[in-house]
């Protein structure tokens, strides 16, 4: 579990970088586990129009408890797998957010 944590975080000068592989349409909005390099996320929305992405943002922000404004895709606006960046946000946080997630998926 600890790499599968480790290998999807990263710490950055900004905070800390999120990598996620996204699944839009999904029948509701949830982390799905860990899979190498990537914390799989599903979320409702469609991936037309920004829309995906506006919610994928807006789960993130509830989930860590943070503003939207501290969450930024750095990287993979308009593909699946995606690199976020979270400013003011400590890497270790982050960890004890994501052991909360231990199902392990291929």
């Amino acid at each position: 579990m600890d790499d599968f944590v480790l290998n999807c975080i990263k710490k950055s000068i900004n905070g800390v970088i999120l990598t996620v592989k996204l699944t839009p349409n999904a029948s509701k909005d949830q982390i799905v586990g860990f899979c190498d390099d990537y914390i799989k996320i599903r979320i409702s929305a469609p991936p037309n129009e920004n829309k995906a992405n506006k919610k994928l943002i807006s789960f993130i922000s509830v989930w860590l408890n943070i503003p939207k404004s501290y969450i930024s895709i750095i990287s993979g606006n308009k593909s699946r797998f995606k690199k976020l960046l979270l400013t003011n946000f400590l890497f270790e946080d982050l960890v004890q957010k994501l052991f909360v997630y231990d199902k392990i998926i291929s």
